[in-house]
């Protein structure tokens, strides 16, 4: 008997010590708390940290987060206004703020992530084709695009992009805006919506580099044209300038040659003709000097007996 009261005594304590732990939880600093019973919601939400009390067996502990949260999309492929398609990456921050709606409408993380991404993600898609690639490339309108002299088929023109009115910046407030009020219906508040990346269409990324790399090219050309035609004008008047020095300089050195020539020939003159005998001396070197420039041991001559040449080689010829 004392045997079976102590046995009891014992299952009595293990009820009660399982009924006390089912009856008291925690709720921590960064979570809140709904209180379901038979799969309602009863109460409000708890979203202080501390020990609390339920009722053991019937009410079941909700545990939702209270931190913001992270919406990472998955890259979307969509046409731009001007029919340019482009990959568009994005994320998003987001927190629970009543916690009952979201509770009743959505019942986790998941549901809520995939609810994201379908209102992001489709006002992302809207925004997108209701503007031009340029407005969702530059981050805001105070960026003025430059403008590019573009060479296509040999002809020039200048690129001029039109203005751009919003930016990035304000396409992801817009963007911001009416996946808020969407999603307050769900009991969540949308913190933020960035970009991360925009790329194209890697079907035709491969070609739109190609053709960025041949108008670069066709630039270079034009500018490397443009430079050897320089060269060859500088070139060319280098080569005037140098025959015009080399001209003006022959005829001085012709010039001063000349005035030389006949000063010498002027002082020969005087001098040898100071006597007779000089200047039949005179008339003799010169003469020399005339055939050793004229004759070679090649050279054949034909005189006559008249000729003054004769004569003077006759006089040279040594006496028998």
């Amino acid at each position: 008997m004392k045997q079976l009261s102590s046995a009891l005594l014992l299952a009595l304590f293990f009820v009660l010590l399982l009924t006390a732990s089912g009856a008291f939880y925690v709720v921590r600093e960064t979570e809140q708390v709904i209180l379901t019973q038979f799969g309602k919601p009863v109460g409000e939400p708890i979203s202080e940290a501390g020990l609390r009390f339920k009722i053991p067996f019937i009410q079941v502990v909700n545990r939702l987060e209270k931190r913001s949260i992270e919406w990472d999309g998955q890259p979307r492929e969509m046409p731009t206004r001007d029919k340019t398609y482009i990959v568009v990456d994005a994320f998003a921050r987001w927190r629970i703020n009543d916690p009952t709606t979201f509770f009743l409408r959505l019942r986790d993380e998941r549901s809520a992530q995939s609810r994201l991404d379908d209102i992001i993600g489709g006002e992302i898609r809207n925004v997108v084709a209701s503007h031009e690639l340029m407005e969702i490339v530059r981050s805001n309108k105070d960026r003025k695009p430059t403008q590019e002299e573009v060479s296509t088929d040999g002809l020039t023109r200048q690129v001029n992009w039109p203005p751009i009115k919003l930016g990035r910046g304000a396409l992801e407030q817009q963007v911001f805006t009416a996946a808020a009020v969407k999603l307050k219906g769900f009991g969540l508040e949308l913190l933020n919506v960035q970009f991360t990346r925009i790329n194209y269409n890697p079907g035709v990324e491969q070609a739109i580099y190609q053709r960025m790399i041949s108008e670069r090219q066709q630039i270079a050309e034009r500018f490397r044209s443009e430079g050897q035609g320089e060269a060859a004008r500088i070139l060319g008047n280098r080569e005037k300038e140098l025959r015009t020095i080399e001209s003006e300089a022959y005829r001085k050195v012709q010039t001063i040659r000349g005035e030389a020539d006949a000063r010498a020939a002027d002082i020969y003159a005087r001098a040898y003709g100071q006597t007779p005998l000089a200047a039949d001396f005179y008339s003799f070197f010169k003469s020399l000097e005339t055939w050793q420039k004229v004759a070679d041991p090649n050279t054949t001559l034909v005189l006559t007996t008249e000729s003054e040449v004769f004569s003077l080689l006759k006089k040279l010829q040594p006496k028998q």
